[in-house]
């Protein structure tokens, strides 16, 4: 016979009591349980039952819902109910069950435990139900004796927690392997500590932290075996790299302090002290913690630092790799791929456009490491770096060369005056004081590329333009330099192609006897003939050479043309005519120069005096004794020399004593006026002392009769020039000395 709920519910908690209640310690903290019952006596009756019961340490807090509707809004309110005594039937058959979808389905929350209770038996609910939607027990009414509903009550709680211990394990471990994925990619010990904390503030409730270790080795310039902080959480960023000290907090030091010496954790409710070590690296994180930590949390964070350990030993292993790329070992200071990489932030930066790049190199460094040692050469460089810190700590620098460093700053401490400052007082290098002097290359924010190996090329562009400059020792770099050398390097890139096709030619001009009027040689002058027909002018092309040092293939091939020339010329009957080809600086730095000039004489079977090599006073100074030397053993061969553009450079008449000279050769700037009155005393000069020291003289760029005249009155030897005849090829020369034998 089927039983009334009503009489089913006269039933409800008989007394038992003669059985042991199941009862815990009081303990300060609640579990709530929702009741959900049509019937407010059942309310009652079960809040009675339930009234001095303590579970795992809680008291158990009720809140009511007396049909399916108000018991789904209540829970959607109480995220923190833990157990649902639930009743089936209430405003509907399957109200119960409804309420029961909605916390599994609907709110998707699998932690809560669910007692179904109902006084009607034949309403139970399907095992397949009870099994899909976990519902923690099903009781008739005339089941729950009081000890019953204790136990059952105890029993779903107690599931409760394990499952919420479960989950908090599952999220801690997620965070921890997160945590670890996360500072895997960091990769210096300042970012790897401060990454720590962060993910150590996701474990626990910290107020503050820092990370702690010996600064030797990671913070600059310290030495002692003091504790640094290395990172820091909540606290201010002026602490980092700053002993422990200087947190002025004397529990967190002498925690910090125990904790680095025992090598053990230390676990307050209000801190911690966390020993963190690897290989022997060695660290103690510090924590000021809002609320205390829980067993499990104590145990996450156990497993924490051991997941992290090994990366803070490979961080530091990194950092000396990264040291070992990007730091020079003398200096310490960035070396020339982090100056790159410091370019790069430079040209990036849009918040500052104050902000000057700039290299300076050191003149003749290679005189002194060649003259004091390599060591002492050192001992400078490591001098100018510690002086080139002092412009302040806005300012970054490095060493990008050998010689060479470079720096970042703004533009009232990196300028010219400043850096020229910085130079004034000589350096001390073991028991050495030496003065030194610099080129500056510079670059604004504001004419700087983006990319930092392009902004590195525009002050290298300014640099190799301050090292030529003779005024000033410094140069800005402008946009149109860009221009101009990317214009240069397809000059020199066509000119090398050109001179391959043999599209370059050498041209004559003939020189006279001024008093006899005969051809007595020519000048060898190059020409560029392009490939559209064009001229390109020698004035244009002949520095790009030597900047290019293709100079020196194309004076042996010069020699060669001139030596063929002179072959032909034997060979038409004029064996009095010789040619003079001009010789540049980089082909006597040459270290076969003299040798290729000879063995070109003995190639095309010339006598050496109709060959003339000239050299004009700008390449003497450049380097007098190298030239000197070169031009001797020439000399001692038979070949000719004469000294071009005399007058116009800065050579001293003591090296001019020195050259094993045949002529002077009067430049074209003392002739053009030289019937003008008082205007011809130069070249009147340079007449006589050719005749004083037994030289032939020869001026250039005679244009008129009038200039001929006054120059044969003056006693000059020879001439050429417009007058008698312009450049021309090889052809027409031979042709133009059959027309005037």
């Amino acid at each position: 016979m089927q039983v009334s709920e009503d009489t089913n519910d006269d039933f409800l908690f008989i007394d038992d009591s003669g059985e042991d209640e199941i009862l815990d310690e009081s303990g300060g903290e609640i579990w709530k349980v929702l009741i959900v019952d049509d019937d407010p006596e059942i309310h009652s009756v079960t809040q009675l039952a339930l009234s001095d019961l303590i579970v795992l340490g809680r008291r158990l807090e009720y809140i009511h819902a007396y049909s399916g509707r108000d018991a789904c809004k209540l829970i959607e309110e109480h995220d923190d109910i833990v157990l649902v005594l639930l009743d089936v039937v209430m405003e509907t058959d399957d109200a119960g069950l409804n309420v029961v979808k909605h916390i599994r389905e609907t709110l998707e929350r699998s932690d809560i435990r669910i007692v179904l209770r109902t006084g009607q038996p034949g309403y139970a609910p399907e095992e397949s139900v009870i099994k899909d939607y976990d519902i923690n027990d099903y009781k008739t009414k005339t089941e729950l004796t009081r000890r019953k509903l204790v136990t059952t009550v105890y029993a779903a709680i107690r599931s409760y927690q394990q499952i919420a211990t479960v989950t908090q394990n599952r999220i801690g471990l997620e965070k921890i392997i997160g945590a670890a994925a996360h500072l895997l990619e960091l990769h210096s010990v300042h970012e790897y500590a401060l990454g720590i904390l962060i993910q150590l503030k996701l474990l626990c409730e910290s107020k503050s932290s820092v990370f702690c270790a010996r600064g030797q080795g990671i913070v600059d310039g310290v030495d002692d075996l003091s504790l640094y902080i290395l990172g820091q959480d909540g606290l201010s960023s002026v602490l980092i790299n700053q002993k422990l000290e200087t947190l002025k907090n004397n529990e967190a030091s002498e925690r910090v302090a125990s904790c680095y010496q025992q090598k053990q954790n230390f676990y307050s409710p209000t801190c911690l002290a966390l020993y963190l070590a690897s290989g022997s690296y060695k660290s103690v994180i510090y924590i000021e913690l809002e609320q205390e930590l829980t067993e499990i949390d104590q145990q996450l964070i156990e497993v924490f630092l051991t997941n992290i350990a090994i990366g803070y030993e490979n961080v530091h292993l990194f950092q000396k790799l990264r040291n070992a790329a990007y730091k020079d070992w003398l200096t310490e200071l960035p070396n020339r791929l982090e100056f790159v990489n410091l370019l790069d932030n430079f040209g990036q930066n849009n918040s500052d456009n104050s902000l000057v790049a700039g290299l300076i190199d050191i003149n003749h460094f290679s005189d002194i490491n060649d003259g004091l040692g390599q060591d002492l050469g050192n001992q400078l460089l490591s001098a100018v770096a510690n002086r080139l810190k002092s412009l302040g700590e806005q300012c970054q620098f490095a060493r990008v060369g050998a010689d060479v460093f470079g720096v970042i700053g703004p533009s009232e401490k990196v300028n010219p005056e400043n850096l020229t400052a910085l130079f004034n007082q000589s350096f001390s290098a073991g028991e050495q004081h030496l003065p030194i002097n610099v080129c500056i290359g510079l670059c604004s924010k504001e004419d700087a590329g983006s990319r930092g190996v392009n902004i590195l090329n525009q002050i290298n562009i300014a640099l190799n333009l301050a090292k030529k400059n003779q005024l000033e020792h410094f140069v800005y770099y402008k946009k149109e330099m860009e221009e101009e050398t990317l214009w240069r390097l397809g000059m020199i890139r066509q000119l090398r192609t050109d001179f391959a096709e043999q599209r370059l030619e050498v041209w004559y001009q003939p020189q006279l006897n001024l008093t006899s009027g005969k051809v007595i040689g020519a000048e060898a002058l190059l020409r560029w003939r392009t490939s559209d027909g064009k001229f390109i002018s020698p004035v244009v092309f002949i520095p790009l050479a030597e900047y290019s040092g293709l100079i020196i293939e194309i004076g042996d091939w010069v020699v060669n043309q001139a030596c063929k020339q002179i072959k032909r010329l034997e060979e038409a009957g004029f064996d009095d005519v010789g040619i003079s080809v001009n010789v540049s600086i980089p082909q006597f730095r040459r270290v076969d120069f003299v040798e290729t000039v000879i063995e070109a004489t003995k190639i095309h079977q010339v006598e050496p005096k109709k060959l003339e090599l000239e050299v004009t006073e700008n390449i003497l100074m450049d380097d007098p004794q190298l030239v000197i030397d070169a031009l001797t053993k020439v000399k001692a061969e038979g070949i000719r020399i004469a000294l071009d553009d005399f007058g116009t450079g800065y050579s001293s008449l003591s090296y001019l004593q020195k050259l094993p000279l045949d002529r002077l050769k009067i430049d074209r700037s003392f002739v053009c006026d030289i019937t003008k009155p008082g205007k011809s005393i130069l070249a009147d000069t340079i007449i006589n002392l050719g005749k004083q020291m037994n030289l032939r003289v020869i001026a250039e760029g005679i244009e008129d009769e009038a200039q001929q005249e006054h120059l044969k009155s003056l006693g000059c030897h020879e001439v050429q020039g417009f007058y008698y005849a312009k450049p021309m090829p090889a052809d027409e020369f031979l042709t133009y000395l059959r027309n005037h034998q």
